[in-house]
């Protein structure tokens, strides 16, 4: 009875983190972590109304970990050098969590839980790319690019996807390059 009167909406999710990271999105239930946190599914419901709500959740403290990572990657920095940064601390993240950062929101902008989070993730990014004089839908564009490339690499990455023997490393440093040419408007 006294684990059930301590339990909060934060100790679900942080039960549904550690499941994620040890199963994979694909083994969050109500039930695992019901006994995770040693209490009946139906207790759960005091604190997330279901499954759905409970992924939201936990969508959402991945964004705000990576936003929180993110941001203090590029404190001080300026430029190529922090674009640079954010893109091998993004790429970090996923190498480090891959299995949580598959419950990372694709589209979080519209979804009513995670929006607010959604605009503090995009608007570091924003930031970063400031200096090079990029406004609106530029911007934008900009960082969908940056996003893409990030985020294909890193997924096919930890799924195995790359199987020749060159480097990785070396791979990703040339679309970082690449990147970096793009906002400086070589390409």
């Amino acid at each position: 009875m006294a684990v059930r009167s301590r339990l909060t909406t934060a100790k679900v999710v942080d039960a549904a983190l550690e499941l994620v990271d040890e199963q994979g999105v694909e083994g969050l239930t109500l039930a695992a972590v019901a006994a995770r946190t040693g209490v009946a599914t139906p207790s759960l419901y005091k604190h997330v109304a279901s499954l759905g709500e409970l992924r939201g959740h936990v969508g959402l403290r991945v964004l705000e970990e990576m936003t929180a990572r993110l941001t203090e990657t590029v404190l001080g920095r300026a430029g190529d050098d922090a674009v640079e940064a954010l893109m091998h601390a993004y790429r970090a993240y996923v190498q480090e969590r891959p299995k949580r950062y598959a419950a990372a929101p694709m589209d979080p902008l519209h979804d009513e839980l995670q929006a607010a989070a959604g605009m503090k993730f995009m608007e570091v990014i924003l930031a970063t790319l400031r200096q090079y004089g990029l406004e609106g839908s530029v911007a934008i564009h900009a960082t969908r690019r940056l996003r893409v490339i990030v985020h294909g690499f890193a997924s096919i990455e930890s799924n195995g996807g790359f199987g020749l023997p060159e480097g990785l490393d070396e791979t990703y440093d040339q679309l970082v390059q690449m990147y970096l040419n793009d906002l400086r408007g070589t390409l």
